[in-house]
């Protein structure tokens, strides 16, 4: 099987990269053997560089992870949210389909998508409606329908909706490590014992990326079978506030902190809640978050802390 990740220089992809490449050669049940991987980095906006590099590669399956990918960088700049989280996307989809019409497409597509549908405080499934409310939830439920769409004019296509999910490596554009960051300044006589936050109240579904990319290596073992325009909620059932991330961060640091709330954090939109269901991901690709939450705020941690080292 020739593999192409697209985005595979960022925070998930780079995770993914290296999933795949710890798994190739092993011929364990839970594993993708026999794998070419290609992580080509190339402007998806482009079509002729998008042409060139399905051209050369011709893959047998496609995981596109290359994204704006953050509520921020697409409030900051709309077209290029758009130009790149929907057009890019269909021409990286169309170009595949062109030149390997029976090979998969799979999509990262965001649970943000659901938007104002998480209002009803219930675990949504798949079958919810998109209610996109911002810029990047926006594009990204474009992109998702439009792939949807696609399904029926023979693209194999997956859409995957992972909820919140963070690790080693990720920006501090997002909660998780942006929480980590402070608080590794804070260790390192940097910063202040104060940690700036925004809405503490908003309870969200929190995942590790190690599993996020776990179900992204069951869709490659079972892609044969699976019908195109496929979704799969990515979560773990379970809510979190953010006001008991904070607590968790810094009762694994042992640090002593006082946390004050910045206005200028707090979202001109903020959902209360964001609640899902993964039970077509359980029954389908027998895929089941395992990570410990202490084990993933630990990892995010220490990377931090690394980074602070770094910087300092």
């Amino acid at each position: 099987m020739r593999i192409l990740v697209t985005g595979a220089q960022g925070f998930v992809g780079n995770h993914l990269l290296h999933a795949l490449r710890s798994t190739s050669h092993n011929a364990q049940p839970d594993t993708v053997p026999n794998t070419v991987i290609e992580a080509a980095r190339f402007d998806i906006t482009d079509p002729d560089a998008v042409s060139a590099v399905l051209d050369r590669t011709r893959p047998d399956l496609c995981f596109h992870l290359a994204a704006i990918s953050s509520i921020g960088a697409a409030r900051a700049d709309p077209d290029e949210a758009w130009t790149v989280n929907l057009h890019g996307t269909l021409r990286v989809a169309n170009a595949l389909r062109r030149i390997n019409p029976g090979a998969t497409f799979v999509f990262a597509s965001s649970a943000e998508a659901y938007g104002d549908s998480f209002r009803s405080g219930l675990p949504l499934d798949e079958t919810a409606p998109l209610a996109p409310a911002n810029t990047y939830s926006a594009t990204k439920a474009a992109a998702d329908l439009a792939l949807g769409a696609l399904a029926h004019e023979d693209l194999r296509t997956i859409r995957l909706r992972p909820f919140n999910h963070t690790g080693p490596g990720q920006t501090a554009d997002f909660v998780v490590p942006a929480f980590a960051r402070q608080i590794a300044r804070i260790e390192a006589g940097l910063q202040d014992p104060v940690l700036s936050v925004g809405n503490l109240d908003a309870e969200r579904d929190f995942l590790d990326v190690r599993d996020i990319c776990a179900a992204y290596l069951a869709c490659a073992r079972h892609a044969a079978d699976i019908r195109p325009g496929t979704i799969f909620n990515l979560c773990s059932g379970q809510t979190r506030s953010i006001r008991s991330v904070v607590d968790d961060l810094i009762r694994l640091s042992g640090t002593s902190v006082t946390v004050r709330i910045a206005p200028e954090k707090l979202r001109p939109v903020d959902l209360p809640r964001a609640a899902g269901s993964a039970q077509q991901a359980a029954a389908t690709l027998n895929w089941h978050p395992s990570t410990a939450w202490d084990d993933t705020l630990r990892a995010v941690l220490d990377d931090w802390r690394a980074r602070i080292r770094h910087e300092a």
